[in-house]
């Protein structure tokens, strides 16, 4: 009864927010969850491009916004994949998410990803100049984002990235294979990490590009 009454003191727009949400979450729980490898409570995806979810484990309230392709590639070439998509609990992601897996991406947990991001662990490669790249045997080298990192609009994640914690993403990033440690901010394209928390001072400091400390700190 309470929630009833709830429901029908609110505005009409918010009637409808709220039917929506009702709606995919319960198309998540019962159509999805019927083909991911688990599927934890209160998950929502909302109209998919493409969708592999036998490949796909997420944890609770994992979010995943309009018009995402999250494909894992089981083949490619005449040759076999393993791909593991993990998004791990609180995970938020906005619409247009282009991901492609062909063996491992991990997403921490309270990471929030913005429109239009785009992360692989796939390279085409172009060594032999008879074969287009787009046929060539592809090269596969694992992601993981850490817990409670913020990638910004239009940041792409090349394969090979191991995010820390805490690190943040500018806009329109170009993130290269390497690792970057915890607490980092990284901009640009080539990203490089232009910021990182100092525990010694408790606060955020400049760096050179491999994430050193300037001397003018």
């Amino acid at each position: 009864m309470a929630l009833y009454n709830f429901f029908f003191k609110q505005s009409l727009f918010n009637q409808v927010v709220i039917l929506r949400t009702f709606f995919y979450r319960t198309k998540t729980a019962w159509w999805y969850g019927l083909f991911t490898r688990k599927l934890g409570k209160g998950c929502i995806i909302i109209k998919p491009i493409k969708l592999t979810p036998e490949f796909m484990t997420l944890g609770d309230s994992v979010h995943i916004g309009h018009h995402g392709r999250v494909e894992g590639v089981a083949a490619y070439m005449g040759i076999k994949y393993s791909p593991a998509i993990l998004l791990e609990d609180r995970v938020t992601i906005q619409q247009n998410l282009h991901l492609t897996c062909a063996g491992s991406i991990e997403v921490g947990k309270d990471t929030a990803i913005a429109a239009n991001v785009s992360i692989t662990d796939i390279d085409h490669p172009y060594k032999d100049i008879q074969v287009a790249p787009e046929y060539q045997t592809l090269v596969v080298t694992p992601v993981v984002i850490g817990a409670a990192c913020k990638i910004y609009n239009n940041v792409v994640i090349l394969p090979g990235v191991k995010l820390g914690k805490h690190c943040v993403v500018g806009a329109n990033a170009v993130v290269r294979k390497g690792d970057y440690p915890d607490y980092s901010i990284i901009t640009g394209s080539p990203a490089i990490i232009v910021k990182r928390f100092d525990f010694n001072s408790n606060s955020w400091k400049a760096t050179n590009p491999d994430g050193t400390f300037t001397v003018f700190n």
